[in-house]
């Protein structure tokens, strides 16, 4: 699905917000029905660490509020959605482009709907993986999301 002119708007906005643009990464894509979104962490001198290889913090700050902000906007104003925990695993060493994709389907949509719907709270797990060009994982994180109808 393409990019509509307001997700293309939040993804420009998103990479110049400063606290995203110090994880030297960038969002690539942003689905007009924000079911889908794709970034993009390059080794650079902003994220190179002593080892020459990508900073473990960068890693995990480009996924960090991705799927907490997908589900925001998926959801609406009627739900409270924050980052609850998070679990990351360095599988290899950066040492080129990496890139992650999050998706959340209607399935998970109408899930979280009904466990929520008489007003108790539910922690959601998901997964992604931060992946070369080849298709190697590089990193792999599982971050636990905390959802309640307002």
């Amino acid at each position: 699905m393409p990019e509509s002119r307001a997700t293309r708007w939040l993804r420009w906005r998103f990479n110049l917000f400063p606290a995203w643009r110090g994880t030297g990464g960038r969002i690539a894509y942003i689905a007009s029905d924000y079911r889908e979104v794709r970034v993009r962490l390059p080794l650079s001198w902003r994220t190179r660490n002593y080892v020459g290889t990508i900073f473990g913090g960068s890693l995990y700050s480009v996924v960090d509020p991705i799927f907490m902000l997908m589900l925001i906007h998926l959801l609406g104003r009627g739900y409270i959605v924050w980052d609850k925990s998070a679990t990351i695993r360095f599988r290899k060493p950066g040492r080129t482009t990496l890139h992650a994709t999050f998706t959340i389907d209607e399935a998970e949509l109408e899930a979280i709907r009904l466990a929520t719907a008489n007003g108790e709270p539910v922690d959601r797990t998901y997964h992604v993986d931060l992946v070369d060009a080849e298709g190697v994982v590089h990193t792999s994180v599982e971050k636990v999301i905390y959802v309640r109808r307002k």
